[in-house]
């Protein structure tokens, strides 16, 4: 068994996580063989691609400080560490931290960076992933999610911390799992049970209680505690915390952040593809589950590659309107802000504006008479900056009660995350540790299958309908008081899952999760939108792939809740027709 703690789910997660981990693992409360976290989402790369330019390193600053905090206490314990901050410059970040420590081994682990190859490819190579149009201008950066081995091979070499740069959000568990227990690329279950775990703990505090539709039936939610993974040699694993920490790991939770930014039963790695349809929970002891029975592919011969395109500008202000009229004054500040910008509204290539009503009649209190208008926009720099100055300009000549959220500011330079694929062949990885450098070939490809993408789930015969079954008394009440859910963002795609909290309920949802009641369902912000459906049994969920959902992303995104984290919640908030025997 090899136990690996999370400590980041993204560059900005807690800071005190490592230390927490360590100190649980001296006093006893938990065992720990490896920290590893994940720094780098989607919107990262671009963030590090300007950190860059500003003449700082491309790597996650906080992952240094972590380290300056309990890199000895690690090499005293024994606890390697594996982590993908190194962002665009592993090799740097990684001379950051052999700089803290004379003890530490410090290997980088590199080859992700195509920025050049992708550059140099004819347009009919760069068709992006769902909307096969070609890359619109030079990205900034191009990295491409590489797998495990690599990592395995600096351990092998002796490393006692591996710094990487793009690999995928489990690799950094894949890899030190495959270590320990010998596995090769053909292991297939192995590494796809051990993907499974890596997808379970690389957010952190998701998988023990942290954004869980249920919140209120747990512990200590005010500082969730972080997730470790004890990963056996055939690949199964047993997901826990350390003793005394808040929140909980049930089966649920693990449910839920099994079920994120997930896009079918097929999860694709270019280690393995991990077949989530065969994975079974079980409640082991509290705060411990045990996963099992997950069954793997060889990867697919193509690896997915992120390129980061520059999307001009974006800025935003939020106008708070006061008491009475609240329409009325929203319309007199918008009058107002446009008329005050060269050409008007005109003048953006999108303008985005909501008024978010909060306001109750005859308040009693300030907080109570409020409601927000916010204007986003976006577009040309000038255009964008001209903006913060007109509604400034509005403040002794708009609406009554005027004032904002925030001051005013320039905008900020927005770009656009572009997936495309490249052949796993052509990308070895590439692996540093002290005056030595070598590759790390990827590993064998399944060339039988020329579709990747997962299919919709087959239609459900009883197909009952969305409003509850006509065999039985129905009453009117939120889904969520059947079922969780979790969602997000996958480039410009949103990700739902619900899963049923007991097989009465799941056999009533998935018998009628169809693309007409789950189109009803999404309402009418994915009016247009393309959908995939999913199932997973074995986990009482079913899931849907809300294509084009977030326009070109979150990065270049207006919307209120650019990374579709909220869409769940909405979902559960809806009201069907719920069979009462499912409610008493």
């Amino acid at each position: 068994m090899i136990a690996i703690a999370n400590v980041s789910g993204f560059y900005g997660d807690r800071l005190s996580a490592a230390r927490e981990i360590v100190d649980a693992h001296l006093e006893g409360r938990v065992h720990v063989d490896v920290l590893t976290g994940d720094w780098l989402a989607e919107l990262t790369m671009g963030l590090l691609a300007k950190q860059r330019e500003r003449g700082k390193g491309g790597w996650a600053s906080t992952f240094v400080r972590q380290m300056q905090d309990v890199l000895a206490d690690c090499l005293d314990a024994g606890i390697l560490v594996v982590a993908n901050a190194g962002g665009l410059d592993p090799a740097d970040c990684a001379a950051e931290i052999a700089a803290i420590d004379d003890r530490a081994r410090v290997a980088w682990v590199g080859g992700d960076d195509v920025t050049d190859a992708v550059v140099a490819l004819p347009p009919e190579q760069t068709a992006h992933l769902e909307t096969g149009e070609p890359i619109p201008e030079k990205p900034l950066v191009a990295n491409a999610y590489l797998g495990c081995r690599g990592i395995v091979s600096a351990l092998e070499a002796g490393a006692n911390v591996v710094v990487t740069g793009r690999v995928t959000d489990a690799a950094v568990v894949v890899g030190p799992a495959a270590w320990r227990h010998g596995w090769g690329p053909d292991d297939v279950d192995a590494l796809a049970g051990a993907v499974v775990a890596g997808h379970v703990i690389e957010c952190g505090a998701q998988a023990t209680g942290g954004n869980f539709s249920f919140a209120g039936e747990l512990t200590g939610t005010e500082h969730v505690g972080l997730p470790v993974a004890e990963i056996a040699a055939d690949g199964s694993a047993v997901i826990t915390k350390a003793a005394g920490t808040g929140g909980a790991v049930t089966v649920e939770t693990v449910t839920a952040q099994l079920l994120y930014e997930v896009d079918g039963p097929r999860y694709l790695t270019p280690d393995v593809v991990a077949r989530l349809d065969t994975v079974t929970l079980t409640q082991d002891a509290p705060d411990r589950v045990r996963i099992t029975g997950t069954r793997g592919e060889a990867p697919t011969d193509t690896v997915k590659v992120g390129a980061i395109v520059p999307a001009g500008w974006h800025n935003e202000m939020t106008f708070v309107l006061t008491g009475l009229d609240v329409e009325a004054k929203a319309e007199h500040a918008l009058a107002a802000l446009w008329a005050g910008v060269p050409g008007g509204r005109d003048a953006f290539d999108r303008v985005e504006t909501r008024v978010l009503r909060a306001d109750a009649p005859d308040p009693q209190r300030m907080i109570d008479a409020v409601s927000l208008l916010t204007v986003a926009v976006a577009g040309r720099k000038d255009a964008c900056a001209r903006l913060s100055r007109a509604a400034v300009e509005t403040a002794l000549s708009g609406y009554a009660g005027f004032f904002a959220t925030t001051p005013p500011g320039p905008g900020s330079a927005a770009s656009v995350f572009w997936p495309i694929l490249l052949p796993a062949a052509d990308l070895p990885q590439l692996v540093g540790l002290a005056d030595r450098t070598w590759t790390v070939p990827p590993p064998a490809a399944d060339r039988s299958s020329a579709d990747d993408r997962p299919r919709a789930a087959p239609g459900n015969e009883r197909r009952a309908r969305c409003v509850g079954s006509s065999e039985s008394a129905v009453r009117s009440q939120p889904l969520g008081r059947l079922a969780g859910a979790r969602s997000g963002d996958k480039g410009g795609n949103a990700t739902l899952g619900l899963w049923a909290r007991d097989d009465a309920a799941h056999a009533w949802l998935a018998g009628w999760w169809d693309d007409e009641h789950v189109a009803w369902l999404l309402g009418e912000d994915a009016a247009g939108c393309g959908r995939r459906l999913w199932a997973l049994p074995n986990l009482r969920a079913v899931g849907v792939t809300v294509v084009g959902f977030l326009g070109r992303g979150v990065a270049d995104n207006l919307a209120l809740d650019p990374q579709a984290k909220g869409l769940g919640e909405f979902v559960r908030a809806r009201h069907v027709d719920i069979p009462e025997e499912l409610l008493r």
